[in-house]
């Protein structure tokens, strides 16, 4: 007899020692009890085989934001299965459970970290942010100045202090994690070691930090964080002044970053990494929710979805813009109401991903078959979706 379920409190040893197999790390007693004391069993759910765990996902229930604004999103995290089950289509099976879940909870986008990005696409995940990977030797550190009047300021680790600039920053990308107290107390700040400093500019105020850490002459930035460009040369002016006691600097950046542009020599280790896939849980709620760049040519848009795995989202959903085009009606049109073939973008759950993400453009997505329709009809998509860079810094 199989089931999948929530797990219950005394079930969490069993859920972390899969996950330490699967992942391949040990955690202590300590680390263990410690754990099991911020997890919540019901976001975690199991397939059981005559009352053993056999597979587990877990559904954790952040924010994330689109075009600066905040949905609500469920993080896949800790997807396995004990070798002995694997190839019996749990995980499968587990995955549209949590596309069912994450539809009841109102999380009308999800994000997880994929071991195989063509396992997820088939479930209707896609691939949504690429990041940059800086390694840079410490005599090709940024040569710059930071202004008169403004000052470097080490701080504890207090979440209190860093997340309202954490926030200014995060809302001008899509896909960043909105991050609460326990984040980034129990998984931020728990999981790394290092320093915290803070820019003071000349006016007082606190525009940027840098969180890192010095051991075996690297310098590994965990998390460079800065509102404008004054800030970003003071930070870095701050790392520079490390290199009596660095060779290199380790950090990562957004998939737009032009610091090789701004410092003496550009040439130095610099690798570009697919990292997370995104997935629309419900199309008709992402989209009432979804801010649209504005315009002056409103016209409705048509769009066909094709979902085999959540079949809410498979059909015809009309656009019906308000205003400058911000805000759209979103109606999902039952058979008789379908307008003609011509007026019509269709494309997969994936597609749509990619596209309202803003990881591609719609012109591209026509020019590789993946959306289907006039050119005027792909160019009026185009010219609704906000163009932002896309990135994440955190992991789960």
């Amino acid at each position: 007899m199989s089931e999948i379920r929530t797990l219950e409190q005394q079930e969490l040893p069993e859920s972390l020692a899969l996950s330490q197999f699967a992942f391949q790390y040990e955690l202590s007693a300590e680390e263990q009890e410690d754990r099991s004391s911020w997890t919540d069993p019901k976001q975690i759910w199991g397939y059981f085989v005559q009352g053993k765990l056999a597979a587990k996902l877990q559904i954790n229930q952040f924010h994330t934001w689109l075009n600066g604004q905040r949905f609500a999103m469920g993080g896949i995290a800790g997807v396995a299965t004990w070798p002995e089950y694997r190839r019996n289509g749990m995980v499968a099976k587990l995955l549209l459970q949590a596309l069912k879940v994450m539809k009841e909870q109102g999380q009308t986008v999800s994000f997880l970290s994929p071991f195989k990005f063509e396992f997820y696409r088939k479930y209707g995940w896609e691939t949504y942010i690429d990041y940059l990977k800086y390694e840079i030797p410490a005599d090709k550190l940024p040569k710059f100045h930071a202004p008169e009047g403004s000052s470097i300021v080490r701080v504890t680790r207090e979440w209190e202090l860093l997340n309202p600039i954490y926030e200014q920053y995060a809302l001008q990308f899509n896909g960043m994690l909105k991050r609460d107290a326990s984040w980034w107390n129990n998984r931020y700040f728990k999981n790394k070691k290092g320093t915290v400093a803070l820019y003071v500019n000349a006016k007082g105020e606190r525009t940027g930090y840098v969180f890192y850490q010095v051991k075996e002459y690297t310098a590994t930035i965990h998390e460079m964080v800065f509102l404008d460009e004054e800030t970003r040369r003071g930070l870095w002016k701050f790392i520079a002044d490390h290199d009596s006691m660095i060779s290199k600097v380790e950090v990562k950046a957004p998939a737009d970053d032009q610091l090789p542009f701004l410092v003496h020599d550009p040439k130095f280790k610099q690798e570009k990494i697919t990292y997370f896939s995104a997935r629309i849980v419900d199309v008709e709620a992402f989209l009432k929710q979804y801010r649209f760049e504005p315009r002056k040519e409103v016209e409705p848009i048509y769009l066909r979805i094709s979902d085999l795995q959540a079949d809410w989202n498979d059909g015809i959903f009309q656009l019906q813009f308000t205003g400058s085009g911000e805000k759209a009606e979103v109606t999902k049109l039952v058979e008789g109401e379908q307008p003609a073939e011509e007026r019509i973008l269709s494309c997969s759950i994936q597609t749509l991903a990619a596209l309202f993400m803003s990881y591609q453009k719609s012109g591209f997505m026509a020019k590789i078959e993946r959306l289907q329709g006039s050119q005027e009809l792909v160019a009026r998509l185009e010219a609704a979706i906000p163009q932002r860079t896309t990135y994440l810094a955190d992991f789960f």
